[in-house]
C-alpha cells in the first residue's frame, strides 16, 4: 500500500475492531479520528468461531445502518484477507478468508487487517505520533506483545515483533510482556530493565524516530518509562481501546469504491 492509500481523507469511515473478549464497532470523523456517535461493544461469542464472530459484525453494521466501506481488526496474522494464526480466538480461525467473507455477506468492500496494526495506523495519523515522520514503530504490552510498523505513513504489516529472540535466547513476550511483570511480581524496575533489552534490540535493528507504547499498561507509563535510556523518544499510546476501531476505519475509508 502506497503512503496516499494509507491517508485518511474527508467524511466518515467505519471500523470494527475484533477482540478476545469484545467486539467493537463505530463510525469515525476521518479528519479527526474522533467517534461520530457513540460505539458499540458487544461480548465475543463462545465459541468464537468465524462464522459467530462475522454474525457480530453484521450485527454491529446493522446497527449503525452502516452500508458502505469499512475495516476489520483481528488478533492475528492477515495476509490478503486471511487469517493465518488466531490470539485469544478459537484455531477454526487459521486459513479462514475473512475478507471474503465479509464482502460476500455485506456486499461491501472491506480492509481486514491485524489489530496491533490498525492501532499502530491510527496513532500515527491520529495518536501519540501524528507529528512524527519517519519511521514509527509501536509495541502494545499486554498478555504478549505486538507490534506495528509505519514508515512515513505507511503500513508494513504483520511484523509480530514480540516473537524476536533476545540475545539471552529468550523469546520477547515471554521475557517483557506486561503479563510477565504480573505473573513475577516484578517491579516497575525490573520490568522496566526487561524492556530495555528488548527495545534496545528493536532500536538495532529499525532505527525508528518514535517508539509508542501500547496496551492498558501504557496509562502507567510514568512508572516505567523513567527507568529507560534509549536514544529512540518514547510516547504513551494516546488512543488506548479505541485505536483499533479508529485504524481499521481509516484503512476501510481508502479502500475504492
Amino acid at each position: 500500500m502506497g503512503a496516499a492509500e494509507n491517508a485518511p481523507g474527508a467524511g466518515l469511515g467505519f471500523g470494527i475492531d475484533i477482540g478476545g473478549t469484545g467486539i467493537k464497532g463505530a463510525p469515525v470523523e476521518l479528519s479527526t479520528g474522533n467517534f461520530a456517535r457513540e460505539r458499540i461493544r458487544r461480548s465475543t461469542p463462545e465459541p468464537s468461531t468465524p462464522q459467530n464472530v462475522v454474525a457480530v459484525v453484521e450485527e454491529l453494521l446493522t446497527a449503525f445502518g452502516w452500508t458502505g466501506a469499512f475495516g476489520c481488526t483481528v488478533p492475528g496474522i492477515v495476509q490478503h484477507g486471511v487469517v493465518h494464526s488466531a490470539a485469544n480466538i478459537d484455531p477454526s480461525w487459521i486459513g479462514f478468508d475473512l475478507e471474503a467473507t465479509l464482502r460476500e455477506r455485506t456486499g461491501q468492500p472491506v480492509a481486514v487487517v491485524n489489530d496491533a496494526d490498525a492501532a499502530g495506523l491510527a496513532e500515527v495519523h491520529y495518536g501519540a505520533a501524528r507529528d512524527t515522520s519517519g519511521t514509527v514503530l509501536l509495541t502494545t504490552l499486554g498478555t504478549g506483545i505486538g507490534s506495528a510498523l509505519v514508515h512515513h505513513g505507511v503500513l508494513v504489516p504483520n511484523t509480530e515483533l514480540g516473537h524476536l529472540y533476545l540475545t539471552s535466547g529468550t523469546v520477547a513476550e515471554r521475557h517483557a510482556a506486561n503479563s510477565v511483570r504480573e505473573e513475577e511480581d516484578l517491579s516497575w524496575a525490573e520490568w522496566a530493565a526487561r524492556l530495555q533489552a528488548y527495545f534496545e534490540h528493536l532500536e538495532f535493528l529499525f532505527s525508528p524516530d518514535l517508539l509508542v507504547i501500547g496496551g492498558g499498561v501504557s496509562k502507567k507509563a510514568n512508572m516505567f518509562v523513567p527507568h529507560l535510556d534509549l536514544h529512540t523518544p518514547v510516547r504513551p499510546a494516546e488512543l488506548r481501546n479505541n485505536a483499533g476501531v479508529i485504524g481499521a476505519a481509516t484503512l476501510g475509508a481508502a479502500l475504492p469504491g
